[in-house]
């Protein structure tokens, strides 16, 4: 059986709580039903205490939603454990995902509790969730800046209170690929140990830009659920991306060594359904799913790609949907981009004419930055005509 790494996607719950987000019910169904054809494992579908608003849409997404599991959030207490499972509990697989902080900041001036008030309050909410649903996520908030030792403590305490899922939150971004992975590997090996119900978890948050390098040492480390939003959305700098994660493990296969049950051809249909929804644009340079992830203007990068695509690509763009690889013509292009340009328009011309119209182009380039391809049908127009060869062009236009 393949070693396999479960997604949990937080979109609809973690993703959401970007400021200016507000999904309401029916576009909350409608990202997750595109979730669900994605092929993620598990949808972490909201909070269901923290509004009505999003009670109805946890609840709608449990009924009508087929495929992964359907988790809602909800923090260690009785009443959020109870409206957790009265939203979700008509879903095929539902699960429970309770959360209370570990680190002393949080005991300390958010909870006001002590170490044993937080274990008892743990076991306990743990307990509660499993005597509804045999699928129990736990999660110790700010666990990277958690005392290791009573961390990995409640962690143990959630598994013997029922808990399957160990989740491990960087809850701001703190932690680097190698403590991260330090800490993941001492609670696969302390609390998850030869067990194959337990499952850890990885929940990185980007501050430091290091959500997704810290998600995939914590596959290193043995955790084999990543948590994560669709763009990489979320609070402050946003969550871990989980287009980036699913095809960092699906390139560098040779590197991590385990799957993912994604269909990745889906991917950029849910980065662009997810951004109109939320109205969070792609920055273009977003890796895997941005405008110009598979975009190529320099003209030394356009003639290895028209040669071989392999030569500065490492993903196929039509493996995350998004088509085919795109030449973009500006100033740093060279003519075997120019020549397939002008192939793309049906237009075939004299050598003369095309140094003229590549001169040209270039000089635009400088001016404009991006010059379209209705742009380089004028430029060779014009060109054209003030060469008089204009009868010997204008045939081979298409």
């Amino acid at each position: 059986m393949e070693d396999r790494v479960r997604i949990f996607d937080s979109t609809l719950r973690d993703g959401e709580q970007a400021p200016g987000i507000a999904l309401d019910p029916e576009q909350k169904v409608a990202i997750a039903t595109q979730l669900a054809r994605l092929g993620v494992d598990i949808i972490e579908a909201g909070f269901p205490i923290s509004s009505p608003g999003d009670f109805r849409a946890v609840t709608r997404i449990a009924q009508e939603v087929q495929g992964p599991t359907i988790a809602a959030l909800a923090r260690a207490q009785p009443q959020d454990v109870d409206r957790a499972w009265e939203a979700i509990k008509d879903a095929a697989d539902p699960r429970i995902h309770v959360f209370l902080a570990t680190s002393p900041i949080h005991m300390e001036h958010k909870l006001r509790m002590s170490e044993e008030d937080v274990m008892a309050t743990v076991k306990a909410n743990v307990a509660r969730a499993r005597d509804y649903t045999e699928n129990v996520e736990y999660s110790p908030e700010d666990a990277t800046r958690s005392e290791p030792d009573f961390t990995v403590a409640v962690c143990q305490a959630a598994v013997d209170a029922g808990a399957t899922t160990i989740n491990i939150p960087d809850t701001v971004g703190y932690a680097t690929p190698t403590d991260y992975g330090y800490l993941i590997e001492r609670v696969v090996r302390e609390v998850k140990g030869d067990r194959h119900d337990v499952v850890v978890s990885a929940h990185c948050h980007n501050d430091l830009g290091l959500a997704v390098a810290n998600s995939l040492a914590a596959v290193a480390a043995g955790a084999r659920q990543v948590e994560g939003a669709i763009n990489g959305i979320g609070e402050r700098a946003g969550n871990t991306s989980i287009e980036e994660v699913v095809m960092a493990l699906r390139v560098r296969a040779d590197a991590y060594g385990v799957g993912v049950g994604v269909t990745t051809e889906e991917i950029y249909e849910t980065s662009r359904l997810v951004s109109e929804q939320t109205g969070y644009p792609v920055q273009y340079n977003k890796a895997v799913v941005g405008r110009n992830a598979f975009a190529h203007e320099s003209g030394i990068h356009q003639h290895g790609v028209l040669r071989e695509r392999t030569t500065y690509e490492i993903m196929d763009p039509m493996a995350v949907g998004m088509g085919d690889s795109v030449i973009v013509m500006g100033k740093h292009s060279g003519r075997a981009a120019f020549k397939h340009s002008l192939d793309q328009l049906g237009i075939g011309v004299s050598d003369t004419v095309f140094e003229a119209a590549f001169n040209r182009m270039k000089e635009l380039g400088d001016q404009s930055g991006e010059v379209s391809r209705e742009q380089i049908r004028e430029i060779v127009e014009e060109v054209a005509s003030s060469l008089e060869v204009l009868d010997g062009v204008t045939a081979s236009f298409q």
